[in-house]
């Protein structure tokens, strides 16, 4: 007999008040090149101790890594399939395991949740709000939803599940730390990475969805006009930016 259990769809409501912060913009910031993790994870280290004792501005900084994996504090080592493939690299946000390479635009957020509310449970809701509202800038329409993490596209075009629902694919992965009230890690999504380094891990331990991309999707988007939406929408929900 076919189920036909649906996966619950959350709602997702205008930015929450709360998340805004009266203080100084947030300082904006796009790196040239390819970072490597082990500098990227050593920044935000040193960066959000810098907030929380109130000698450094909030900070969004906008990346790409080389191919790698890594690991968060949810992990089944089983789900990684081919361990000698890339690198992998342990960390200290939640999640499980999850691809970075070149053509995904990784979004690190250190803001200061003090002045937010101190509700980290609404700051993810504003990240999704965030990605969210990104996408629908270029016509794609992202869902979360409440038994996985993550913003998904439903796709019409493939072979429907067991459960007669839609095939959905994940566009964006989420995966924060907070540490003395100050959040690190962030964001990352799809635009053109190569789908097929995903293979080597079970993506965020969720066996039964795919990924997928902007280009994967048939959109031709430039990272640049990715990041002037990604700016636009993140001051829709956390307020003004400056650039640094």
């Amino acid at each position: 007999m076919t189920s036909t259990h649906t996966t619950p769809k959350k709602d997702v409501r205008a930015p929450i008040k709360r998340l805004y912060s009266d203080h100084a913009p947030v300082q904006w910031r796009v790196a040239d090149g390819l970072v490597a993790y082990p500098d990227a994870l050593a920044y935000m280290e040193e960066r959000a101790a810098a907030i929380a004792a109130g000698d450094a501005p909030e900070l969004v900084w906008l990346l790409e890594h080389p191919p790698l994996y890594t690991a968060g504090t949810s992990t089944n080592p089983v789900d990684l399939l081919t361990p000698d493939r890339f690198p992998v690299y342990e960390t200290g946000r939640g999640g499980q395991y999850t691809y970075h390479g070149p053509g995904q635009r990784v979004a690190y957020a250190m803001l200061n949740l003090k002045e937010r509310g101190q509700d980290v449970r609404a700051f993810v809701a504003g990240l999704e709000q965030w990605i969210i509202g990104t996408l629908a800038r270029f016509h794609v329409h992202g869902e979360i939803r409440d038994d996985r993490v993550g913003v998904w596209v439903e796709r019409p075009e493939k072979p429907r599940q067991m459960n007669g629902q839609p095939t959905e694919d994940k566009i964006a992965a989420i995966g924060v730390r907070v540490r003395r009230w100050v959040t690190f890690h962030g964001i990352s999504i799809n635009l053109n990475p190569e789908l097929e380094h995903f293979s080597g891990i079970v993506p965020c331990g969720i066996q039964q969805h795919g990924v997928t991309s902007f280009e994967d999707l048939g959109l031709t988007t430039t990272m640049p006009d990715l990041d002037m939406a990604l700016r636009a929408e993140f001051e829709m929900v956390f307020g003004p930016t400056v650039s640094a």
